[in-house]
């Protein structure tokens, strides 16, 4: 059957492929991390504090304060092309389309921030994409990461009235494809270095220790990841955590602690990496790189280095389309 003349044209149904990461001001000024901040800590996934409390505190005491300091503490890893997350995120997606046809459509959205995650799942089905794969890049689960990122696509599919099929990338964290990404990433970097790391401390992301209580799998993620990682490169590691925020406690042992009890005990070369993290961002170029360091040499140590995460290097994009492929399995087209 023919379409009438004045049907409007429509694209080739097409696959969208949504790489997510967890967000950033758009720019380094305390305004735009105003505006980033009140939407980040607003998510009741990331601050399970019931509003009524939580509220007076967010918009009376953090959003007055909060905003100056980290404006200062991203101008300090700020770029030329802007923020080393959204540069990265851009990167991994441009790459990532290299490796697939016409018919797979890859884009990137942050969590909080721009470009959102609405917006790019509307330029998906204007685009054709009638199937598209959501995928949130934290190799760990948490409800505070891969859990509000899919909900976010979720609350967009929910305003669609064709919605496409949906399906989510599961975490990561013990996928052999993933360690392997690890090994190979990090074995390089380490081979690179002008000297011998005494230690390599992995640092995850902190979370409060009631998360872990009320049966977020987080920790055991990574505790997992760091396990077989230590397996596939024959050394071992340490684990911290870090970020910790405000008065509760968090998983321990906290990175800053660490870092400065190495050097009080005599430990003088260390190596920190930070594999829970899919990009490079304010917390490991920032908070690792620059405070990390910071305090290490000033507690006695003599030599730092911060690895990179895998952001958009050979081993990184090679396990994007890997895993990607395989959740695509049934939806692209045999070649």
């Amino acid at each position: 059957m023919s379409l009438p003349s004045d049907h409007p044209e429509l694209p080739a149904p097409k696959i969208g492929v949504l790489l997510i990461n967890l967000g950033t001001p758009d720019a380094a000024d305390a305004a735009a991390v105003r505006r980033y901040l009140a939407e980040f800590l607003s998510d009741r996934r990331v601050i399970e504090i019931p509003s009524i409390a939580w509220k007076p505190i967010l918009h009376g005491i953090i959003l007055r304060t909060r905003p100056r300091k980290s404006a200062h503490a991203y101008r300090q890893i700020w770029t030329d092309e802007g923020s080393p997350l959204a540069v990265i995120a851009r990167r991994q997606a441009e790459a990532l389309k290299t490796r697939f046809g016409t018919h797979v459509i890859v884009d990137f959205a942050m969590r909080y921030g721009s470009p959102g995650i609405a917006a790019a799942m509307q330029r998906m089905t204007s685009a054709g994409c009638t199937r598209i794969l959501a995928a949130p890049l934290y190799p760990q689960y948490c409800a505070a990461t891969t859990a509000t990122a899919n909900d976010a696509v979720f609350a967009a599919l929910a305003g669609m009235r064709v919605q496409p099929a949906l399906r989510t990338l599961p975490p990561y964290y013990d996928d052999s494809l993933y360690i392997e990404a690890l090994r190979a990433n990090l074995a390089r970097q380490l081979a690179a270095l002008d000297f011998v790391p005494d230690r390599l401390l992995l640092s995850f992301h902190g979370m409060p220790q009631r998360t872990l209580e009320l049966g977020d799998p987080y920790h055991c993620h990574c505790r997992k990841t760091a396990r077989l990682l230590s397996e596939s490169l024959g050394r071992d590691v340490d684990v911290a955590f870090q970020s910790r925020f405000g008065r509760a406690r968090w998983l321990e042992p906290a990175t800053d602690a660490t870092i400065a009890g190495y050097a009080k005990a005599g430990i003088e070369r260390i190596a920190v990496a930070a594999p829970g993290f899919s990009a490079d961002c304010l917390e490991t170029l920032e908070e690792l790189g620059i405070r990390g360091r910071d305090a290490f040499l000033a507690a006695g140590g003599k030599r730092f280095a911060l690895l990179d995460c895998l952001n958009d290097s050979p081993e990184s994009v090679d396990l994007l389309e890997q895993l990607v492929t395989r959740e695509l399995e049934g939806w692209k087209p045999r070649t």
